[in-house]
């Protein structure tokens, strides 16, 4: 079931295990995150409290409670500069407030006695929400022509998939008390080519135009073309091959997860 405001509040946690212990759960899924990630810079107590300090407080509500969490942290602990795929133990670097406040709510759950899978994912994209999908539809709407950034790489995850992989995790870990391995940091990333914002935007548009929608012209842009508050890594990808191993989850070729998203959003399917 999910708890959330009014009656629990990241930023006031005090009463976390209470309301955990209230709703008789088996094991906790931490999603929960300040994410506006350049708003981030001007608003860094806030984005600690509720990433880091929030974190950390339901993390050991749970470790009070003796029941399993798994946290959902980001691809925004490096700093993007790495030519291959990260894996999870490459030095964490991160570029701002956003990711150095990710990076701390990971330690702090680490830290704080539950056993935890943390669960990195990145590029996230979903019917519900703000997301760039949703983003590049409106703007469909309106313009013949977008600018988007092509020299940032990484791989577009649907957050149903996403979904049904914290599934699987958290299941493993209620199943599995004794199996230590099953904890740890994690590494959750689609399947299929990688990609950029530029040709993200671009499959984007074919879906779109397959589902009678329109298709603007994608001019591919440098990241100092758009510049942003906060900096972004890169190169994102997650290399996942541990998660694939300890908990038999492998995402979908993000291009079929795309399909997915587009037919809930137009409610044009395309056969």
């Amino acid at each position: 079931m999910p708890i959330g405001r009014p009656e629990f509040d990241l930023t006031a946690p005090a009463g976390a295990a209470e309301a955990l212990a209230a709703a008789k759960v088996d094991a906790v899924v931490s999603a929960a995150a300040y994410t506006a990630v350049d708003k981030a810079e001007s608003e860094r107590d806030l984005a600690f409290a509720v990433n880091a300090e929030g974190a950390g407080a339901i993390a050991k509500a749970a470790a009070e409670l003796g029941i399993p969490i798994v946290h959902i942290s980001t691809d925004y602990v490096f700093d993007g500069e790495k030519s291959s795929p990260w894996v999870e133990t490459d030095p964490v670097a991160p570029l701002g407030v956003y990711g150095a406040s990710k990076l701390a709510g990971e330690e702090a759950v680490l830290a704080s006695g539950a056993r935890a899978a943390v669960l990195r994912v990145a590029w996230v994209f979903s019917p519900f929400g703000a997301n760039f999908v949703k983003t590049m539809l409106r703007l469909a709407e309106s313009r013949d022509q977008l600018g988007v950034v092509a020299d940032q790489i990484g791989a577009p995850t649907s957050a149903l998939d996403i979904a049904d992989g914290i599934l699987t995790v958290a299941r493993n870990l209620v199943d599995n008390p004794g199996d230590e391995c099953l904890a740890g940091v994690f590494h959750m990333g689609a399947g299929g080519p990688d990609a950029s914002w530029a040709d993200f935007a671009e499959a984007i548009f074919a879906g779109s135009e397959a589902r009678g929608g329109k298709r603007p012209v994608v001019n591919r842009i440098g990241t100092a073309d758009y510049p942003t508050p906060a900096r972004r890594p890169k190169q994102s990808r997650l290399e996942s091959s541990k998660i694939a191993k300890i908990h038999h989850v492998t995402l979908k070729d993000w291009r079929s997860s795309l399909e997915v998203v587009l037919d809930r959003l137009t409610g044009q399917p395309t056969g």
